[in-house]
């Protein structure tokens, strides 16, 4: 059979069985996993309250928050980035053999896959982050023709992606660094002490405010139709409302230090009271949307938030997606995941060290992160999140690293061989799983929004995991690609991509 990435293949195609890095297939299934784990919880909240805990469950279901927090939270669409650099690295290189042009076919093929997310976005859920892949994947194509200039050609090599984008990463925790420095060297124990026995009494003021609004008759009704159509206004018209908004507070600004320390504390607990309702109408809004409207108003609802989720996409996908791809670029392109034995002590340390460090941090900043002092030590909770996020790389870097000295033993591949199919169809698994979890909890099929508790959650994971495991596998005994991988790649080589795998010939015929 000829070499598929032989430079006398002048044609880019799709990747054949033989080309594969298997472990990325074993990786990515992995993530999928993971990725259901996390993200069905806001098939059951509103997504627009995406990442905050939970504090209201006990028992099993807090046991199984709290789990998913420490071991999967962050860490899993982290983990498929760096697989997103992986493939991208392959697929240069590919090129690259094939001495063929990369960049609008590449293009092509990351215009696609951001329509693919817009429509996921638009038309089943709203925590779609493959249309983030997709501009990251840009960036990520414009970093490669940068250094393709003659000025930046020196630096063309596998070590400045490293370098480019671990520093991208670092980038957060250096800023943080310095406030935390100047907010110590600011305030000495006499002022933190004071700011913080304030804080515990606007917090009381809070919750005795919040406790007379709820004891008022509820303005948001189940009757109460027009809330979901209030949202459908256009986004002109929000720019405009919010510009009136600045307006107001600007007219109403107060001097805060002529304020007596009783007056100060009514008027920020009166604030942060203010900001909390509004924050429970926007949930109502949403579940309302999920529970009570039609597919065709909660469609409607979805593309107004798409709208917003859109002007964070180039931040995000800069800032978190494109240091990830280029880290993923770097294990690929430095020949480290295709010869993975030969940099055993590389991803011994991964394992060891990311797993044992990266659970530390993740169990560390959960504890803190989520304790009641967090609400009148900001600074305590600042903290905690850095620890946590930072625990989030570290603990993918440990998964990365299990798996590649994993994949080396027979009795794993034997035992988790079923994980690659899911990878090898992870567009596909991904879409699916908003398909049946929108037709479980959305109010327009099944209609258990809200109902589900998080510990009964893990065992819907358990079923969809199993029947995707079986179908991807009896799928894949027939066609090449994934439903979704198939069309994905027609367009991007803008031609019908074959799909049934060829039958093998008899090699004898008896007579």
């Amino acid at each position: 059979m000829e070499n598929d990435l032989a430079p006398v293949n002048k044609q880019l195609s799709p990747l054949i069985n033989s080309d594969r890095i298997q472990v990325m297939d074993l990786l990515r299934g992995f993530a999928l996993i993971g990725i259901i784990m996390m993200n069905i919880e806001w098939f059951n909240r509103p997504v627009s309250a995406l990442m905050s805990f939970d504090y209201s469950l006990t028992g099993f279901d807090w046991a199984a928050s709290w789990l998913v927090k420490v071991f999967v939270e962050g860490k899993f669409y982290k983990l498929f980035s760096i697989l997103f650099g992986m493939g991208f690295a392959i697929m240069l290189i590919r090129a690259q053999a094939a001495e063929r042009k990369f960049g609008v076919w590449f293009t092509r093929r990351m215009l696609a896959l951001f329509v693919f997310g817009l429509a996921h976005l638009i038309f089943l859920w709203g925590g779609d982050i493959i249309h983030d892949y997709a501009v990251g994947g840009l960036f990520l194509l414009g970093f490669v023709l940068l250094l393709r200039t003659k000025k930046l050609a020196r630096f063309n090599k596998p070590e400045t992606f490293a370098k480019v984008g671990f520093s991208l990463l670092l980038l957060p925790l250096v800023v943080s660094m310095f406030g935390a420095l100047y907010f110590g060297v600011t305030r000495d124990n006499t002022v933190i002490t004071e700011e913080w026995q304030q804080k515990i009494s606007i917090n009381q003021q809070v919750d005795l405010l919040m406790q007379q609004e709820k004891d008022k008759p509820n303005d948001i009704t189940v009757d109460d139709k027009n809330l979901v159509e209030e949202d459908a206004i256009s986004s002109e018209e929000i720019v405009n409302e919010e510009s009136i908004k600045e307006d107001v507070i600007e007219e109403k600004e107060v001097d805060e230090d002529s304020m007596s320390d009783e007056e100060l504390i009514a008027y920020k607990a009166q604030q942060r009271v203010e900001s909390k309702l509004k924050r429970e109408k926007r949930l109502a809004k949403e579940t309302i949307a999920f529970t009570e409207a039609s597919y065709i108003e909660a469609t409607k609802y979805r593309v107004q938030s798409a709208l917003k989720a859109l002007g964070n996409t180039p931040m995000f996908a800069f800032f978190v997606c494109l240091p990830l791809f280029m880290v993923g670029y770097w294990l690929v392109a430095s020949g480290r995941m295709k010869n993975p034995e030969q940099h055993e002590s590389f991803f011994s340390v991964m394992c060891w060290g990311g797993l044992s460090i990266g659970l530390l941090l993740s169990i560390v900043g959960t504890f803190i992160s989520i304790h009641p002092v967090t609400k009148t030590a900001i600074e305590i909770q600042a903290g905690g999140q850095t620890i946590f996020y930072y625990g989030q790389f570290v603990l993918c870097a440990g998964y990365i690293g299990m798996f590649v000295k994993l994949a080396s033993k027979a009795w794993f591949i034997k035992c988790f061989s079923w994980l690659a199919p899911l990878g090898k169809m992870a567009l596909t698994n991904y879409i699916t799983h908003s398909i049946i979890l929108t037709s479980i909890f959305y109010g327009y099929a099944g209609g258990m929004f809200g109902q589900i508790a998080r510990g009964q959650q893990m065992l819907i994971v358990v079923v969809v995991i199993f029947a995707q495991v079986l179908f991807c596998h009896f799928w894949l005994k027939f066609f090449r690609f994934g439903p979704l991988e198939w069309l994905w790649r027609s367009i991007t080589y803008m031609k019908r991509q074959p799909l049934l795998l060829e039958k093998p010939l008899p090699t004898s015929v008896p007579v």
